[in-house]
């Protein structure tokens, strides 16, 4: 991503919408974009694997983990996977694990916080469903921009 998200909003302040600040950068890469996928999972990381196992062509993963803040939804092997595989990154309304390892990789990650708690397994949840918070609405294959200053969502890519 070379274009910032406060000139994207400038130049397209109609057009997008802003999360509310609620997310802390984990990963090696601050700055992110791609198009959109997306899961809705509680305390249960599986459908999380899953989808970090398929080709990522460059998209970013949104999780919608319900806001909990009891185990995480990511760690290392998962962000590994995720660069592996060509992921760009990962918005997750959950925590996240393994932060120290994490921040070296080439993978853009927001989460809301760590923990060192694991998650279930019990393979719930839903994939490629509009899932909302942070007061907006994230989209399957809607653009997601994301660096130092937040994130941004566009119908289509801006840059």
């Amino acid at each position: 991503m070379s274009t910032p998200t406060a000139d994207l909003y400038d130049e397209n302040e109609e057009l997008v919408s802003v999360a509310e600040p609620m997310f802390a950068d984990f990963g090696g890469n601050i700055a992110f974009s791609g198009p959109i996928a997306t899961l809705k999972c509680y305390e249960d990381n599986s459908l999380v694997r899953k989808r970090l196992g398929e080709p990522g062509e460059g998209r970013v993963l949104v999780v919608d983990g319900g806001g909990s803040i009891r185990c995480a939804l990511l760690g290392d092997k998962l962000a590994k996977l995720a660069v592996d595989n060509g992921w760009a990154g990962l918005v997750i309304f959950g925590c996240i694990r393994d932060s120290a390892v994490i921040a070296e990789m080439d993978l853009g990650v927001k989460a809301l916080a760590t923990v060192p708690r694991k998650s279930v397994k019990r393979d719930q949840g839903l994939e490629e469903i509009p899932v909302e918070f942070a007061g907006i609405r994230f989209q399957p294959g809607h653009f997601l921009y994301a660096d130092e200053d937040g994130i941004l969502i566009a119908p289509h890519a801006l840059e």
